[in-house]
């Protein structure tokens, strides 16, 4: 597996956020222990951006004029979030050209919405490589894994409709942001009950994935979360790190060209829940 990444995206942070750069730092000194294809990227141009959020918006990230609570301003956040949005485009074209690639990036994307920058998410990363490679005649048809404890708010409402794409999310509920309670139209949600163990969140991964099968798409987009931990600060979840690796696993079972961008996951585990979600990718 290809793994992109920029150790730029260590560079912001604010004292007590959960989504601290020290949890990629150690994810990829872990990922390094074995052999793997590093890739850099570089910043998303602007158009890529503007195909999935408002010229609004993105002139908001650049100086800060936006209220959210959890989605601070910080000094070249503009910047770096068009770093972690080109990550999942070089991901996107590294998978299309035939080896599974992963995004190992921050900030994190898919609660952020067309004209919405909301919880720890300046621009919906996964949504800007979707929308490129489907504008670019690339893929015809893509779904989109998203398996974070919170529901992808923002990838939903940007492709609810579209014919070309199908949404699948497994989530907490009740959590934040308290959507996706039901499914609508291309966009399929389970959501599961706080303390959801593995067996009970891996047989809806079988049930997400038998509707990824039925949809036969030409690529596969995982929004990759690792807060369902057991341990993790700010959900309430049951799942182990363990757990992953039978995820990895069974999502590579598919064999569609795929490809990975990270979300959240704020567990002391984090970086062994990465890894080992990789490895059960990699040793189905």
């Amino acid at each position: 597996m290809v793994i992109v990444h920029s150790p730029r995206c260590l560079e912001y942070s604010a004292p007590g956020h959960p989504e601290r750069p020290e949890r990629i730092l150690t994810a990829a000194a872990e990922l390094e222990e074995s052999p793997h294809t590093w890739l850099v990227p570089e910043p998303c141009p602007e158009a890529d951006i503007l195909r999935v959020h408002t010229a609004a918006m993105l002139r908001d990230v650049q100086i800060g004029h936006y209220e959210d609570v959890d989605t601070p301003h910080f000094t070249n956040i503009y910047e770096l979030a068009r770093l972690s949005a080109g990550s999942a485009i070089l991901a996107a074209e590294q998978a299309l050209a035939g080896t599974p690639a992963f995004s190992l990036m921050r900030p994190p994307g898919h609660h952020a919405e067309h004209n919405r920058v909301m919880g720890f998410c300046y621009f919906n990363n996964v949504a800007i490589a979707v929308a490129k490679l489907l504008a670019e005649n690339k893929a015809r048809h893509i779904a989109i894994l998203d398996f974070d404890c919170h529901h992808g708010n923002g990838t939903e409402a940007i492709f609810r409709g579209d014919d070309h794409v199908l949404f699948v999310s497994l989530h907490q509920s009740p959590c934040y942001p308290n959507t996706g309670l039901v499914s609508l139209e291309n966009c399929v949600n389970f959501p599961l009950p706080p303390r959801t163990g593995p067996a009970e969140f891996l047989h809806a991964i079988d049930d997400a994935l038998a509707k990824i099968r039925t949809f036969a798409p030409d690529l596969l987009a995982v929004s990759a979360g690792f807060d369902m931990h057991e341990d993790d600060p700010i959900t309430d979840m049951a799942l182990d790190a363990e757990t992953y690796r039978e995820v990895g696993r069974r999502i590579a079972a598919l064999r569609l060209p795929s490809f990975i961008v990270l979300e959240g996951g704020y567990a002391n585990a984090f970086a062994d829940c990465v890894a080992t979600f990789v490895d059960g990718w990699e040793s189905p």
